[in-house]
């Protein structure tokens, strides 16, 4: 019979067999602290205009190849706790500005970077992140002073495109302008009198082949389909659509039809014929001229509708159909029944056209203010593709956000080492223990010139230090000059390199939020997952698990 081992005493006996249980600073925070970092550093290569990109391979085999930290972090299958903390606050981030989601994951990974040297001199992390929340609360105040350049008519292009330029530039340097000037004129196209900005009205449709200098902006909807029947091309066409399919009724309950001759199989189905034609025809003479289906289109339905001249289009996707019905201001039917004029969408141009070697459907808008517009990108991969869509996105996010809060900040490093410095002397002023930490956020601001010079391949301690000496001048925004080989500063105002102010107000408040809430962590107790996977080994934090 085997010995009976027994359980070291505290608090691992209480739990069951092969659960862990990890306290202290050396065992818990510290490693908490490495995981962070880690997974900081390996993000913050890919921040600013000359980051580089990272290759996924996520779960299911799908490659992505992007500088853009919102989709490494969401492929990428994490499973370090303090790692995820971390993630969460940049979707969060994502969610609540669409934007800067690098920044806050680069942030709280440098909070955390200077948090662990201060750990180590005997400061508390209570102390810390006491002093983490005042430098916040002081930052929130600074920032609105740092505004330089607010926009007073987000209707007029010239301004939108060169607030949305720096946006685009941190994902593709060297097409900014045209990027900037595509998603300014599809923001602005759609922009409602009354309501707010909706994201989602921006509609992207990727086609291989060609380059992408012959992108363009379409008023209306691209769908990547040919159309069913013969009829390619309407003008001021009337739309019926119809979440059903376009065919013979199929009978709610199955019944049994007995035929016994000829004759009566023939004027069977001669009726099935008549309605039918009968249902298209009474859609023709409410003067519909397309139809747009959820469902199939049966060959009879078909030969009715190339018979009357109606344009048959068929969408795979219900969300589709939905912003079709928007877009053409119609009503989705769900039974095939003649629509009323209120129920009919319309549309100037419905017609299809060939784009390289792919057919698309296109629902074009000729009046001044479309509801959709769609950006068609073309491009030599569907990787860079991919990641186009994704600068489309953020620059579409930003231009929301600026309809919100039109205010902007010096972008380049400089309004980070304004805070920098004007944090520092705060730091002066206060008494206790939190002056360290007050120092250290401060020091924690200046990573992002830091990043942007050492991504360029330019010595990051001389640009910090032209930087500082242009700031002690009272150059607010004096920023890192990216184009020079040297290190060097310029005037962001001239080269129309701004941040929103809403994208940094909340990155800096997730950021910290997130780096409070890890530094507060004193033990990680992991439950023994039933019938999971065995424990790696290494701990919880592990660079393996980071």
């Amino acid at each position: 019979m085997a010995l009976h081992v027994p359980k070291a005493p505290g608090f691992a006996s209480m739990l069951k067999e092969g659960a862990r249980a990890y306290s202290g600073l050396e065992e818990a925070v510290y490693r908490n602290i490495n995981a962070c970092k880690e997974f900081a550093n390996s993000v913050r290569s890919a921040y600013g205009p000359n980051g580089m990109n990272k290759m996924i391979i996520n779960h299911i085999e799908k490659q992505f190849v992007t500088s853009d930290a919102g989709t490494i972090m969401r492929e990428l299958d994490v499973e370090h706790p303090a790692a995820k903390l971390m993630i969460e606050a940049s979707q969060m981030q994502e969610a609540e500005a669409g934007d800067g989601t690098n920044f806050v994951v680069v942030f709280c990974g440098a909070l955390l970077e200077e948090a662990e040297e201060l750990l180590r001199l005997g400061v508390t992390s209570s102390d810390i992140t006491e002093g983490y929340e005042r430098a916040l609360q002081k930052t929130l105040d600074i920032l609105p002073t740092l505004s330089c350049h607010e926009i007073k008519d987000y209707r007029s292009l010239l301004p939108v495109r060169n607030a949305i330029r720096a946006t685009v530039m941190s994902k593709q340097l060297g097409n900014e302008d045209f990027l900037a000037d595509l998603i300014a004129k599809a923001c602005i196209s759609i922009m409602p009198e009354n309501t707010t900005f909706n994201v989602d009205n921006i509609r992207v449709c990727k086609i291989l082949g060609s380059g992408l200098q012959m992108s363009e902006v379409i008023p209306g909807m691209v769908f990547k389909r040919y159309v069913e029947g013969e009829v390619t091309s309407a003008t001021k066409a009337k739309i019926a659509l119809y979440s059903c399919p376009v065919d013979i009724i199929q009978t709610e309950t199955k019944g049994t039809v007995l035929i016994k001759s000829a004759e009566e199989l023939k004027t069977f189905s001669q009726g099935e014929e008549n309605l039918l034609e009968a249902q298209i025809k009474a859609i023709v003479d409410t003067g519909a001229k397309v139809i747009v289906a959820g469902a199939k289109f049966g060959d009879m339905a078909l030969h009715y509708m190339n018979k009357y001249g109606l344009m048959a289009v068929r969408l795979n996707s219900k969300f589709d159909l939905r912003r079709l019905s928007k877009a053409v201001n119609g009503t989705v039917l769900p039974r095939l029944t003649p629509p009323s004029t209120e129920e009919l969408g319309y549309c100037d141009n419905v017609y299809v056209h060939e784009l390289g070697d792919t057919s698309v459907t296109i629902f074009k808008s000729d009046g001044t203010e479309s509801r959709i517009a769609t950006v068609v990108i073309r491009g030599s991969t569907d990787n860079y593709m991919d990641d186009i869509e994704r600068v489309v996105d953020d620059g579409v996010n930003t231009f929301k956000g600026l309809t919100r809060d039109a205010r902007f900040l010096p972008g380049a490093g400089a309004v980070e080492i304004e805070l920098a410095q004007q944090l520092a002397e705060f730091a002066d002023t206060l008494p206790g223990l939190e002056q360290y930490a007050v120092r250290k956020f401060a020091k924690a601001l200046e990573y992002f010139p830091k990043a942007l010079a050492e991504n360029s391949g330019v010595n990051a301690t001389e640009v910090l230090h032209q930087l500082y000496l242009a700031h002690k001048q009272g150059k607010k925004t004096e920023g890192f000059d990216i184009e020079s080989e040297q290190p060097a500063t310029i005037d962001v105002t001239t080269k129309n390199i701004f941040d929103l102010y809403t994208t940094k107000y909340w990155g800096l408040k997730y950021a910290v939020g997130a780096a409070c809430t890890i530094l507060k962590v004193d033990e990680i107790i992991m439950a023994k997952r039933a019938g999971g996977p065995k424990p790696r080994a290494g701990g919880p934090g592990s660079d393996d698990e980071s």
